[in-house]
């Protein structure tokens, strides 16, 4: 059942709903337009705020489900990790588009939040508090995951694996970001 549900996680994650959304409405493929990643941040900059939060909110969800689904099926704290880790590697590297896919920051957020909402909610905090300080989305996100593993690690201990390879990945995915930061050419809002 792990195997499967791993897998189903991997595609329901490899839906990009900033391409789906844009495709519908007949907007430009967002990964050739503004910062070129398709995920919320750009759909705001491309298409506006109603978008952007439907973005948010699907990217969100496909972390969400297949974790809570993971939990209903009685299946491991730790096999939920992987089974959202699978989700987010989905939207980072999508089967159905070509494997070019977005940072996974709302994926990432959406599976924290089936695992342990806490976790969850000081991400969030973590996010808004230094966005609103730097108003830069990419330096937010890139605080804001690391920054609540250890209450992942402490109540949540079997998670902690695949949450922190799920950080790397991010970190990973934010290169040409912290490029852009370390260089002071990052884009702010």
């Amino acid at each position: 059942m792990f195997w499967l549900l791993t897998l189903l996680a991997y595609l329901i994650g490899s839906l990009s709903f900033a391409i789906l959304l844009s495709r519908l409405t007949g907007l430009p493929d967002p990964r050739a337009s503004g910062s070129g990643n398709p995920g919320a941040t750009n759909m705001l900059r491309l298409a506006g705020r109603r978008l952007a939060i439907a973005t948010l909110f699907g990217d969100l969800l496909k972390g969400l489900l297949p974790v809570l689904l993971a939990a209903r099926l009685d299946l491991s704290v730790q096999q939920q990790g992987w089974v959202g880790l699978a989700a987010v590697i989905g939207h980072l590297y999508p089967l159905y588009f070509r494997f070019r896919g977005g940072k996974g920051v709302a994926t990432a957020a959406g599976a924290l939040l089936g695992l342990y909402l806490p976790a969850a909610l000081l991400a969030v905090v973590a996010w808004l508090a230094v966005f609103r300080l730097t108003r830069t989305s990419s330096l937010a996100a890139l605080i804001a995951l690391p920054l609540c593993l250890p209450l992942l690690a402490w109540q949540q201990p079997g998670a902690l694996l695949p949450m922190s390879l799920l950080a790397v990945l991010i970190v990973w995915r934010h290169r040409s970001n912290l490029r852009a930061l370390r260089a002071g050419q990052e884009r702010h809002f």
